[in-house]
Formats: C-alpha cells, sequence, structure tokens
C-alpha cells in the first residue's frame, strides 16, 4: 500500500485572497462624484481672474511683455546663465577634426552623365562626442 500526499493549498486559502483583492480594489473607488458637479465654470473663473488683473486682458498683459536681451557688453553678460552657454560649460564638444576630400571629375550612373570636381568635407568620428562635467578639454 502506497500513501499519496497531496501538497494542493487548501481551498479556503486562494478563497481568502481573492475577498481581500476584491476589498482592496473597492477601497480605491471614490463615492459620488470625483469632480464637483456645481460651480462656476470655467469661462466665468477666467473672467473673474481677470477683473481682479486692473483691469487687463490677457492681450494687453501680453503687449506688456518685453523681450529679454543680453547685451554681450554689459559686465555681467559672462556670468548670465543661458541655455546655450550652460550646455556649452557643462558639456563640451570633444574635438572632431574636419576631414575635406577632393573630388575629381566623373562620369556617373547609367547614362555617364558628367559630374564635375568638387570638395566635401565631414567629421573624422561618426558622432560627436561630448566631456562629462569636470572633465578637461584641450583643444
Amino acid at each position: 500500500m502506497t500513501i499519496h500526499q497531496i501538497s494542493a493549498k487548501p481551498y479556503w486559502i486562494n478563497f481568502l485572497a481573492t475577498l481581500l483583492m476584491g476589498i482592496g480594489l473597492t477601497a480605491c473607488t471614490t463615492s459620488g462624484h470625483a469632480i464637483p458637479q456645481s460651480g462656476p465654470t470655467m469661462a466665468q473663473v477666467y473672467e473673474e481672474a481677470m477683473q481682479h488683473s486692473n483691469g487687463t486682458t490677457l492681450e494687453q498683459a501680453r503687449d506688456t511683455v518685453q523681450p529679454l536681451t543680453l547685451n554681450p557688453n554689459d559686465d555681467h553678460f559672462a556670468y548670465s546663465r543661458t541655455m546655450e552657454n550652460e550646455i556649452n560649460n557643462l558639456f563640451p564638444q570633444l574635438p572632431n577634426p574636419q576631414l575635406t576630400m577632393y573630388v575629381y571629375p566623373h562620369l556617373a550612373g547609367f547614362d555617364q552623365a558628367p559630374v564635375p570636381g568638387y570638395a566635401t568635407a565631414f567629421p573624422l568620428y561618426e558622432k560627436v562626442h561630448y566631456a562629462l562635467p569636470g572633465e578637461m578639454v584641450t583643444s
């Protein structure tokens, strides 16, 4: 006589896990409406905000905005943070020499069309490489 041992989980563990997941999922729902059903409309909120802005409309406010111009002769220009100098200072490009190649006049294509000679330039490396912040770049 052989005794087989069954290693299946009791059914009550599966039932309990399903019950806990169901309670957890229903706890995440909201009661009632998540968006208020009464109150001012967006147009009314906008008009009220515009009335409190000293009587200026959006177009008048846009007209008063002046573009920021940096003067290179200003004493603080070198210390001003701009997008360009921030990127160039943090991540300077590593040197990538440019090679110049001359293509001699030749005939090209099925029709043997004449192509005049020309010069072209291309970088030595395929990609532009950048130094990490703090790395020294010597030119």
